[in-house]
Formats: C-alpha cells, structure tokens, sequence
C-alpha cells in the first residue's frame, strides 16, 4: 500500500529499516495537544490586541498544532508529490524522533525533500 517510485523520504526509509507507519505514530505521540499547549493558546487569545509585556510573552510561546502525519499526507510525501512547508516539517520531527531512537544522526529537510 505505501510502495510506490522512490523519493528521498522513501530512499531514507528503506535505507534506515524504518516502518512508514512508525512516522504516523511518531507524528501523533509529537502533535498531540497537551495541556500546556491550551494554556498558551487561551495566553494568546486574552492578550489579543495589546502591547504590554504579558503579550510579548505569551507571543513567543509557541503549542504544538494538534494535526498530525496522516496516511494519505505520508503516502503522496513517499511518492515524492508536493506537500505544504508545516507537513513536511512535520514529517521531518516524526522521522528525527524515530532516528534518535535508532541512534542515527537526525536528517535535515534537504536530505528527506
């Protein structure tokens, strides 16, 4: 079902023996809203429209998206179709965790886009 021409993404799979289903449940573990993330989006929705301190802090922050790899996204990434710039960022997080657990140096975009 995820056998199609080889991109790099699909190249550093196979070269690497990681399951392209392992980067979905990489994906979800990684983007899963946690509390914290809430916190910081009602921070961000209470300090809208002023120019205080309390704002400029709350603007740094950054929460996870809560949209993880999906299926249909990672089988067109794995044909080599085009993706927007936050998926394959996405990718990439989910495939830098699994290759830290392997104990292989994480890729950067060019090496997977």
């Amino acid at each position: 079902m995820l056998t199609g021409s080889q991109s790099k993404l699909a190249g550093y799979l196979t070269e690497n023996k990681i399951d392209p289903i392992r980067v979905i449940t990489a994906s979800q573990q990684i983007e899963t809203l946690k509390p914290e993330d809430r916190a910081i989006r009602l921070a961000k929705r209470q300090t809208r429209g002023k120019d205080d301190d309390a704002a400029k802090a709350a603007k740094a922050k950054k929460a996870r998206s809560g949209r993880p790899v999906t299926l249909p996204g990672l089988i067109k990434a794995l044909k080599g179709d085009s993706l927007s710039g936050p998926y394959k960022l996405r990718v990439l997080s989910a495939v830098a965790r699994i290759a830290e657990q392997k104990k292989l140096s994480a890729p950067d975009l060019a090496t997977l886009f």
